[in-house]
């Protein structure tokens, strides 16, 4: 028998199926709307023949049908079934961002009624200005409309699979292709070797004369005044970190010091913090070849090694008031540091580096991760094979970094051909 429950104005059916070979409860479930000019009486006859109808599709084996159900309703059993058992849970958390922003123009429509013609639609709606749920101007960049297509697209997928539709609408849905200038944001070597001298010096910071109140409650002036400050050792290695060793933000934040090899100078990437639900977690990287071991520098291992003997002096002076575990980067109580702080603090101090010089003699600001893509971008710069490369980024094909880093290879490949011109072309 249909279980029916009442939810501000609709009205949720739910059918058992039996059980799973675990012993776990199976449910067929759909929402029903009524017509809200019926009277009560009717409307519950409504509501009642709608459960008896989809009891009869489930025993039938029909009731997921494309014409019937809504992008809304097979999302809802998509991220109850399909996503947590596939995916990883900041994962989960992302696609549910994106299909908050596909669910308000496309929830309402059938399965079947999802066509080429509406998808592309919607799409181009996404890059016109009031298209964003945030507010902000000027629509969404072409990265991540993409990220859009890709989760809806998996969606659709599973329904093919699942035999709910025919075919995936979404295969002739093609969008404009983001260029490489677009996707990756890097420093150049020079700009490179620049940020990694500049975070080495010391900077000055002035304040403003103000007033202060004295332990006993008396105000006084303070003049302008000076400080000379410096970017805290473990900001400094992690800066190096995400250069030298191409090292993701959530990869390095999760590092303990077990996972560094003092010895054979190599570090074990294999875990990773992402953030579910506000709540930041660790956990195993998002693919088997994302768990690698990494060699770096050995001046690198030298730092590590300082850090590592520093953070523990640190940890003794604390006492009680530590609560962290073996983690290389810390807050001040000792435990893991914060998601955010990689960017802050990177972004503060290019901000610091750009004040007063000339737009040619900036720093780009660029995204943390583009310290990831600097370090491809080196490497390949540097004449390392494909393979080479995409082992130390922990792509799973070599593939992948050719498809990512098409830029660097082709601007390879432009001097290879400009090398053999030099050696084989008789000069005039």
């Amino acid at each position: 028998m249909a279980s029916i429950e009442e939810r501000n104005g609709s009205y949720r059916i739910t059918v058992s199926t039996g059980r799973d070979i675990y012993g776990k409860k199976l449910r067929e479930r759909t929402t029903f709307t009524p017509d809200p000019s019926l009277t009560p009486k009717k409307r519950q006859k409504a509501v009642e023949e709608f459960a008896r109808q989809f009891e009869t599709q489930v025993q039938n084996g029909m009731a997921m049908d494309g014409r019937k159900v809504t992008l809304k309703e097979f999302t809802d059993r998509w991220l109850e079934e399909y996503a947590p058992q596939k995916l990883q849970p900041g994962t989960v958390e992302k696609y549910r961002d994106e299909l908050d922003k596909i669910l308000p123009a496309l929830g309402h429509l059938k399965l079947s009624e999802l066509k080429p013609h509406n998808l592309n639609s919607f799409f181009v709606s996404m890059t016109k200005d009031g298209a964003r749920k945030d507010g902000k101007a000027g629509g969404y960049s072409k990265g991540s409309i993409t990220k859009t297509r890709n989760v809806l697209s998996s969606v659709l997928r599973t329904a093919t699979e699942w035999e709910i539709i025919d075919r995936n609408p979404l295969d002739k849905v093609r969008l404009q292709a983001e260029d490489a200038a677009d996707k990756l944001k890097f420093f150049t070597p020079e700009q490179a070797a620049t940020f990694l001298d500049y975070i080495e010096q010391p900077y000055t910071v002035k304040t403003k004369g103000h007033r202060r109140v004295d332990d006993t409650g008396k105000a006084y002036t303070v003049g302008d005044y000076e400080r000379t400050m410096e970017i805290p050792e473990q900001i400094r290695v992690l800066f190096n970190l995400a250069i030298y060793a191409g090292l993701r933000k959530g990869e390095l934040l999760a590092l303990e010091w077990s996972d560094i090899d003092f010895e054979n100078d190599t570090i074990s990437v294999s875990k990773a913090v992402s953030v579910v639900a506000g709540q930041q977690i660790t956990k195993a990287p998002k693919t088997k070849n994302s768990r690698r071991v990494v060699t770096i520098p050995h001046f690198l291992i030298q730092r590590l090694r300082e850090l590592r003997t520093a953070q523990l002096k640190y940890r003794l002076s604390l006492g009680d008031y530590w609560q962290g575990d073996n983690w290389v980067f810390i807050q001040t109580n000792g435990k893991q540091m914060s998601y955010s702080t990689p960017y802050s603090a990177f972004r503060d101090t290019l901000d610091r580096y750009n004040i007063g010089k000339p737009d040619t003699d900036q720093l780009p600001l660029i995204p943390f991760h583009g310290l990831r893509h600097t370090s491809a971008t080196l490497l390949i710069a540097g004449k390392q094979d494909v393979r080479t490369v995409s082992s130390r980024l922990g792509h799973a094909q070599a593939s992948t970094t050719m498809n990512i880093y098409a830029h660097a290879l082709q601007e390879t490949d432009r001097k290879a051909a400009t090398a053999l011109e030099n050696m084989l072309v008789k000069q005039a």
